[in-house]
């Protein structure tokens, strides 16, 4: 005969423990509570988290607050001007090429103006003032950066209320 869940037999319900019944019951004299001290009284128990008296691990771990516990800071990735020789004379700098050229992760990018540039390049980034400097005495261009990430961001005029 085949098992399956509509002709399983029923084991019986097991008959739940009497304690403090006597010894022959199984469970009398001291009940399960041992001797004597704070857990063989009634209404004894500790709270949760409770660990002695020591610091407790909830006190001693810093408040950290949301969801995975992540911060809304944006993380930007700098770049330094010298790593843009690697590319052509006339190239357009822009983050989806950094990226694909494995010199930065996905997200925002500022190019900060550390070591030579030796390339006539434009660059449309964020970039600093030094950058900037050396980018032009180098024949290139700084562009207005574009929104690559294809979120739509509408610009606010205030109203004259």
């Amino acid at each position: 005969m085949e098992v399956s869940l509509h002709n399983l037999k029923s084991s019986g319900k097991r008959k739940r423990m009497r304690i403090g019944r006597g010894n022959s019951a199984g469970k009398g004299t001291y009940s399960g509570r041992g001797i004597k001290g704070q857990f063989a009284r009634s209404g004894s128990s500790m709270r949760a988290g409770y660990e002695g008296g020591r610091t407790s691990l909830i006190t001693s771990t810093p408040k950290m607050r949301g969801k995975g516990f992540r911060s809304f800071k944006a993380f930007v990735s700098v770049l330094n001007l010298g790593d843009l020789n690697r590319f052509n004379d006339g190239d357009v700098i822009t983050q989806k090429k950094l990226v694909t050229a494995r010199l930065v992760k996905p997200g925002p990018v500022k190019i900060l103006g550390t070591g030579e540039l030796r390339k006539k390049l434009s660059v449309r980034l964020p970039v600093s003032y030094s950058a900037r400097v050396k980018i032009e005495k180098a024949g290139g261009t700084v562009l207005k950066p574009v929104d690559e990430s294809g979120s739509k961001v509408e610009e606010t005029k205030k109203s004259g209320v």
